[in-house]
């Protein structure tokens, strides 16, 4: 199955979606804090701004940074710091200007293509990365999803928990499940887990481990799991996004409370 004109159905819902809400910031909001560390909610703005530019055909801006700072951990955090380094002190209208024709021109050029092989390389990808046309549009609708919605945590602006961006996000997270269990967690033989999302997207998701230790996602959710989790969409997203710690957000577990514990502190499958 070709997933990849949904994965760019979804990428231009979501970047219409962070137009719309970056459009609404004030001044006074440019500056807050977010979830992401050192990062205020002018600089996700920037940073998607970087990113759509460069997969739009720009030159990459060069700027000097800290690569030993205590929030950069890799090559791709130094890829992703130079992008809102170089943005600093310029304008919200500026920064935000920059995205919506990053964005125009990105719409235009995936309206040209015939998106009908997913596993083709695109002509440009973030830093260089060996992705595919299908991981490309796959991440950048994740990536513009999550941001979205870290700047709307740092403005007290709650929304978009039911749009396309927020159902592929859900889906993503959830299918790291059966590795998460069975991997990092070393769960037995016979465990069964049930992630149960509550909303605005909801989602009832199982994993049994096998008699080969592998996690197995499963059709049906057993009626009494080794682990039961609940929790709602944006607990969901944060937990997998990695943004702030299990014991701050309204979870409620039940069996394995161990096993559970270790299942919501390994997560997190993107930063």
């Amino acid at each position: 199955m070709n997933a990849l004109p949904d994965h760019a159905r979804v990428w231009k819902s979501a970047a219409a979606d962070f137009s719309t809400l970056a459009h609404e910031l004030g001044d006074s909001e440019w500056s807050l804090p977010t979830d992401c560390p050192t990062w205020s909610v002018g600089d996700l703005v920037a940073h998607a701004a970087a990113i759509e530019s460069e997969l739009a055909g720009d030159e990459p801006l060069r700027v000097t940074i800290d690569k030993q700072a205590a929030h950069i951990k890799n090559g791709a955090g130094v890829y992703t710091e130079r992008g809102v380094a170089a943005r600093r002190g310029r304008s919200r209208d500026d920064v935000v200007a920059e995205y919506d024709d990053a964005i125009r021109r990105r719409t235009t050029q995936l309206d040209a293509e015939p998106l009908d092989n997913p596993a083709a390389k695109p002509p440009i990808t973030p830093g260089g990365v060996e992705w595919d046309w299908d991981t490309l549009m796959s991440r950048r609708a994740l990536d513009l999803w999550i941001h979205e919605q870290d700047i709307r945590r740092a403005v007290g602006k709650p929304g978009s928990l039911d749009t396309p961006g927020a159902e592929h996000t859900q889906t993503t997270f959830a299918s790291v499940l059966p590795y998460v269990v069975a991997k990092r967690c070393a769960a037995r033989s016979a465990t069964t887990v049930v992630v149960d999302v509550t909303g605005p997207v909801s989602g009832l998701y199982a994993v049994e481990v096998d008699g080969n230790r592998r996690g197995v996602a499963l059709e049906s959710a057993p009626e009494q799991p080794s682990v039961r989790v609940t929790l709602d969409t944006e607990s969901f997203t944060i937990l997998g996004a990695g943004r702030r710690d299990p014991s701050t957000l309204p979870v409620r577990l039940s069996g394995d409370t161990d096993l559970a514990a270790c299942i919501l502190a390994h997560l997190p499958v993107t930063i």
